[in-house]
């Protein structure tokens, strides 16, 4: 592949995630097989639950923003990955990145949010069941995914642009496979200490906060599900809350280690590394968790092929 040049349209070169690749074809592909999986799953796990009404409940109607969030967060970085590599051209202008940036931390804290609100729609359906009709009604259920969206797009609207006021110099290679911040950051020529210390606060306050409040909800649900009599309310309960705490650890744990750690103590390809998880495995894998172990949503699922094959048997018979 070219590694591109600076030119009069480009104002940054992206290295990529396969520059030291022995086998960079392969890792393509397996990242596009990832996409792929990624886009049918969400695709169909958001369609299952707006289109079978057993499904118009408030867990899954947050868990279809869940998977819009995942369909935009992968589409931020693989496309321009893809077309990078089978172009030979990495660069990207200084427009393209602050909009990648901006996607992608908006997408990132709306996520946080949005998991966080789940987790306490999970303590009400299980903790207090009884006055779980009164408070998640369908518009507090709108204003909670609004509130995700909403919150992501502010939040990630503040840095961008005080991220992109830095003027770069020197080298404009950037060693990453997509525009990230403090990448970005590191072709500065002014101190942007300050900065990074903001970033360090915004993870705690969007990263470290969260999670504390969802570790502290399953707590609270666990000791009531091992005073349960019945095993079949039980491990329904249980059921529920391992899918929900499967993806808060796929997308909290390398988040909180990106965003929490200095930076010099990540090496740029553990770093890489773990942007790759949280950004491309993380939405391929949130699907299939709470598809797989799901029974409402295997059976949606089930009814949509029932029903498509008796369709195609009707279609034989004239």
């Amino acid at each position: 592949m070219g590694q591109g040049n600076g030119s009069t349209t480009t104002d940054f070169i992206l290295l990529g995630l396969f520059s030291d690749s022995g086998h960079p074809g392969f890792l393509i592909t397996i990242v596009l097989l990832i996409l792929l999986v990624a886009i049918t799953g969400n695709s169909i796990l958001a369609m299952l639950i707006w289109g079978d009404v057993h499904l118009h409940t408030p867990m899954y109607f947050l868990l279809s923003q869940l998977s819009l969030m995942d369909l935009m967060l992968i589409s931020t970085t693989v496309p321009k990955m893809a077309t990078d590599f089978f172009s030979g051209h990495r660069g990207i202008s200084r427009i393209g990145c602050g909009v990648q940036i901006f996607l992608y931390l908006m997408l990132g804290v709306a996520e946080c949010v949005l998991l966080t609100l789940m987790a306490f729609d999970r303590y009400l359906a299980i903790c207090s069941p009884l006055r779980y009709q009164i408070i998640m009604t369908p518009r507090i259920c709108v204003q909670m995914a609004t509130g995700s969206w909403a919150g992501g797009f502010l939040i990630a609207l503040i840095h961008t642009i005080y991220a992109m006021h830095f003027p770069t110099c020197g080298t404009r290679k950037i060693h990453h496979f997509y525009c990230e911040v403090m990448a970005l950051l590191k072709l500065s020529c002014e101190d942007n200490s300050a900065y990074e210390k903001m970033v360090l606060v915004s993870g705690i306050v969007f990263l470290l906060i969260p999670f504390g409040l969802i570790l502290t909800s399953y707590t609270l649900i666990f000791l009531l599900v091992l005073h349960m009599h019945s095993p079949e309310g039980k491990n329904k309960a249980l059921a529920t809350c391992f899918s929900h705490l499967c993806v808060v650890s796929l997308y909290f744990g390398p988040a909180m280690i990106i965003y929490m750690t200095p930076g010099p103590v990540l090496s740029p390809k553990v770093d890489q590394c773990l942007f790759v998880f949280d950004a491309i495995i993380a939405p391929m894998l949130n699907p299939l968790i709470y598809s797989l172990r799901n029974k409402e949503v295997l059976a949606a699922l089930r009814k949509v092929l029932g029903g498509k094959l008796m369709f195609n048997r009707k279609g034989d018979n004239f």
